[in-house]
């Protein structure tokens, strides 16, 4: 993707908004300036990768077993309820839809919302629900990124805006 004139839009964890699509019912909403001086420019574009792909809000919680998001998509590991349902279908069908939503907008950057087994760019909870936490990533994250989309999550705020901010810069001759 070359350098576009106007907006560079960001892709984003609509919880993570204030949107009330958790699993519980509830939002995650950041306080952080970025993301409100982003929103004021009309950067963010905001979707709920469990929602598009389904679930319904709320909902039971769910984690990645058997691996990350990466393996999920590759089919060697599952996510799942507590209850052992696997939901890996919704997992997959709301990672597509986020890819094509960033698609849609040429959005190179996502911010999502950290340890979810759809969003987590980091970690993730490791199947057990006991919230252990391990490094990975959810299935949206990595989708996103084996498509180029630099991904990452609310508590790195900082470095996705210096990496826009390189991105978006001129290049020197």
């Amino acid at each position: 993707m070359g350098y576009r004139q106007g907006v560079e839009k960001i892709l984003i964890s609509a919880c993570l908004l204030g949107q009330r699509v958790r699993y519980d019912g509830d939002g995650a909403r950041s306080g952080h300036e970025l993301l409100a001086r982003w929103e004021r420019e009309g950067r963010l574009v905001p979707i709920c990768p469990e929602v598009a792909g389904g679930l319904p809000v709320p909902r039971p919680p769910a984690e990645l077993r058997g691996g990350d998001g990466g393996d999920v998509l590759a089919g060697s590991a599952q996510v799942v309820t507590a209850a052992g349902a696997d939901v890996s279908p919704f997992f997959r069908s709301g990672a597509q839809a986020a890819l094509a939503l960033a698609e849609r907008h040429g959005i190179r950057v996502a911010v999502l919302k950290e340890r979810s087994p759809s969003c987590g760019s980091r970690f993730v909870y490791d199947g057990s629900f006991s919230r252990t936490r391990v490094p990975g990533q959810g299935v949206t994250a990595a989708l996103l990124r084996e498509h180029g989309i630099r991904v990452f999550s609310e508590e790195e705020l900082e470095s996705a805006a210096a990496y826009m901010a390189e991105a978006e810069a001129p290049a020197s001759k």
